[in-house]
């Protein structure tokens, strides 16, 4: 279950202990007050009953992810490390995660990776995925010199996506929200602790039951893959975990239509690797050349997102895309929010290697360097896209779906 960032404080009683559970940052107060007649009381600020103040034996306020319990019976208050400890004891959860877990790098290296296409063919793939000169050398670049994604102006000045008259990325039609009313939103530097990239991998389990099978998954660290990575999990192959790879290309001969039967079929191989075991879906738009043109991969990916919620079966895989269409930090935000647990941007990649030639990056640097400043530039636009939602981890926004798009009665 994903956790939950609140700002919430929940009661519950099962009419013999009565208590109350915090949201993990502490954004919603819960303040109680003990009296020496045994009266307890607990609300979202103090003073909301009238208690005499040599009455009061103590006050207290329920700290961010704590539990509160009194305990009719016993006549007591029940601290949050016993209970958790309780909890924590009633079930062997270490030891099931130590023999089920399993963390990307632990993973056997893949025998084989793509090779860097030549500089005519990696041009043709720009050219195909609508990357501007612009977007590699203010964008790509600074990321991958400097870790972090660069300055731009206070105010977006373009025109929208529905009334520009160039050819668009379709992520560029969806605008993020931002909380205005009940989440708050987060600083994602100084609450770094409470923030999470951690995802996982693999079949669900039922959410109200506790096994070892429930930890039968991989553990990535951020949703941003390297091509080594991605390989790993292509190949991986156990008794609980498998990956399909579905290629999301199709005939470009311009008949209508293609594109949306493209999809469908997508959707079905996707329905039959789920029914057939497959725990992970790769989709992949490698296959591209100049008789196939790729399906957008924010629309293939949410595509197969919903029609496995159609079919009940989205709990029983999870989506990897493996695309040229990704680049920017927004990018990698709708493709998360649609329906991706992972994304594998190889046009990245096989671009700093073609700047490296090119003399635009230190060619000393090893490029799987390069890579991982671009990824952790990606990884904290991606943290500050969540915070702006109150959002605290990638488990929370994925598939939230937490955009709001325009488009015009033409297009669609």
């Amino acid at each position: 279950m994903e956790p939950w960032d609140g700002p919430a404080s929940v009661c519950f009683t099962d009419g013999v202990k009565v208590g109350a559970t915090l949201d993990r940052n502490g954004l919603r107060p819960s303040r109680y007050t003990v009296t020496k007649d045994d009266f307890l009381v607990m609300a979202s600020e103090s003073g909301v009953i009238e208690i005499a103040p040599e009455n009061i034996r103590y006050r207290g306020r329920l700290q961010p992810g704590r539990i509160f319990v009194a305990d009719l019976e016993q006549g007591r208050i029940i601290a949050d490390d016993e209970i958790k400890t309780d909890i924590a004891n009633s079930k062997p959860y270490q030891a099931w995660v130590e023999q089920n877990l399993i963390h990307l790098n632990d993973l056997p290296d893949a025998e084989q990776l793509h090779s860097q296409p030549s500089a005519e063919r990696l041009l043709h793939h720009l050219q195909a995925f609508g990357v501007t000169n612009e977007e590699v050398n203010e964008i790509v670049l600074p990321m991958a010199r400097e870790s972090k994604e660069p300055l731009g102006a206070m105010g977006a000045d373009w025109p929208l996506a529905v009334l520009s008259h160039q050819s668009q990325h379709l992520s560029h039609y969806f605008k993020q929200l931002f909380a205005q009313v009940t989440n708050p939103p987060i600083d994602p530097i100084r609450e770094r602790l409470v923030m999470s990239l951690n995802t996982y991998l693999g079949r669900d389990q039922n959410l109200l039951a506790e096994s070892a099978e429930h930890c039968r998954k991989v553990e990535l660290e951020s949703p941003v893959l390297s091509n080594v990575e991605l390989e790993k999990l292509r190949a991986i192959d156990n008794d609980f975990l498998q990956a399909k790879t579905l290629d999301i290309v199709f005939r470009a001969s311009g008949e209508p239509g293609k594109l949306e039967r493209a999809l469908k079929r997508v959707c079905q191989y996707a329905e039959d690797a789920v029914n057939d075991g497959y725990s992970v879906i790769l989709l992949t738009d490698r296959a591209l050349n100049s008789n196939h043109a790729a399906i957008p991969a924010m629309l293939a990916v949410g595509a197969v997102h919903h029609h496995l919620i159609r079919k009940g079966l989205r709990a029983k895989a999870d989506i990897v895309i493996e695309t040229g269409d990704a680049r920017e930090t927004h990018h990698f935000a709708t493709l998360i929010g649609y329906g991706a647990n992972a994304v594998n941007p190889y046009l990245v990649r096989e671009t700093l290697v073609d700047l490296q030639a090119k003399k635009k990056l230190d060619a000393e640097t090893d490029v799987d360097s390069l890579f991982g400043n671009y990824r952790k530039a990606i990884n904290a636009g991606l943290l500050k896209i969540f915070s702006k939602m109150g959002i605290s981890t990638v488990q929370s926004y994925h598939g939230a779906q937490i955009f709001e798009a325009l488009v015009s009665a033409k297009q669609w």
